[in-house]
């Protein structure tokens, strides 16, 4: 997991997670997950809208949007048939598994996760005990923070705040 900004502070973070996801049946599911501030969320959320992503629930549908890989990191996201990209501001690294679950499965799924509620809040940062939402870490422990991270994203899923696409990812290979 990576997490950098789009270059303006007062935008909020750009939060970006790289998941390889193993499922029953078939290849695993390469996953980039996206948050951004609240101040960049409607906006995100409009262009994902517009490129053809929905609730997450059940499969993802195949929308106009990609990922561009460059030099083994996400370069950017590209939403609504190329006009809008969205970048990390700082290098976002992509595991040669990631890339292969990608490759043997055609595309990868883009996840727009709801904005942080509080400042320390993030993807792939353990919430408090009993939060729904992250934090700063309750444990070092790794797996406890995946966990955490795990339940949260489950719940959000669960109320409709979770969209979800299926993109190319281009480069990389």
């Amino acid at each position: 997991m990576a997490s950098g900004t789009d270059g303006g502070g007062a935008q909020g973070p750009v939060v970006w997670a790289l998941v390889v996801r193993h499922v029953a049946q078939g290849p695993p599911v390469a996953e980039l997950i996206v948050q951004v501030g609240a101040d960049l969320h409607t906006e995100l959320v409009e262009a994902a809208v517009d490129s053809g992503f929905v609730v997450a629930a059940g499969e993802p549908p195949e929308t106009t949007g990609a990922i561009e890989v460059a030099d083994g990191r996400v370069a950017r996201l590209v939403l609504v048939g190329g006009r809008q990209g969205w970048e990390p501001g700082s290098r976002v690294e992509v595991s040669p598994r990631w890339l292969a679950a990608a490759e043997e499965r055609g595309e990868a799924v883009v996840v727009i996760v709801p904005p942080p509620t509080r400042s320390a809040g993030s993807v792939g940062s353990a919430g408090s005990a009993g939060s729904d939402e992250p934090g700063e870490p309750v444990e070092s422990d790794p797996e406890a923070r995946v966990d955490a991270f795990t339940r949260w994203l489950e719940a959000h899923r669960a109320a409709g705040r979770v969209l979800h696409g299926a993109v190319p990812v281009r480069g990389g290979w």
